[in-house]
């Protein structure tokens, strides 16, 4: 593994230990070359995944661009950043055992709302806000009266 810092190709794993969740083994690495230590991860990827965006774009499924979006939508939030793992673990898996090498990034944003919404209301409606395009307030206005009619429901 190259090290982030100074490039060298050489680095060694101090430790070894496997995630909260059994999804990932969890390697503390050491620079030889110029002391740094860093953290990387291991996961299984049962398939390679190409996403198919709204405009017939295709690119390659990207974790780190699924947990990032989630991370805005949950900044300054109550929100435990283990349960956030979880999640984003909970969308690969889904995806990648739906059985197709692509996927759609409705599917991957209805998956992530239907996950914050189970999480944080206020992070549901950020992401959503981004999602769905909303451009003016009414229709945050509009959504949230839908939310909080679905509640009342229930």
């Amino acid at each position: 593994m190259r090290c982030p810092f100074c490039g060298h190709e050489d680095t060694q794993v101090k430790d070894s230990r496997p995630t909260e969740d059994n999804t990932a083994i969890r390697r503390r690495r050491y620079c030889p070359s110029c002391g740094a230590r860093f953290t990387t991860f291991e996961r299984i990827q049962l398939r390679e995944l190409t996403v198919i965006k709204k405009n017939g774009q295709r690119a390659p499924f990207d974790r780190d661009k699924l947990a990032r979006s989630i991370a805005i939508a949950t900044r300054k939030r109550p929100v435990d950043p283990e349960r956030v793992e979880r999640l984003i673990n909970s969308i690969v898996r889904r995806l990648e055992s739906a059985g197709e090498s692509e996927v759609t990034s409705e599917m991957i944003g209805e998956l992530v709302m239907e996950g914050l919404n189970a999480i944080d209301s206020v992070a549901y409606v950020r992401f959503a806000s981004v999602y769905r395009n909303f451009r003016e307030a009414k229709d945050f206005e509009d959504f949230v009266g839908k939310l909080g009619a679905n509640v009342r429901d229930e």
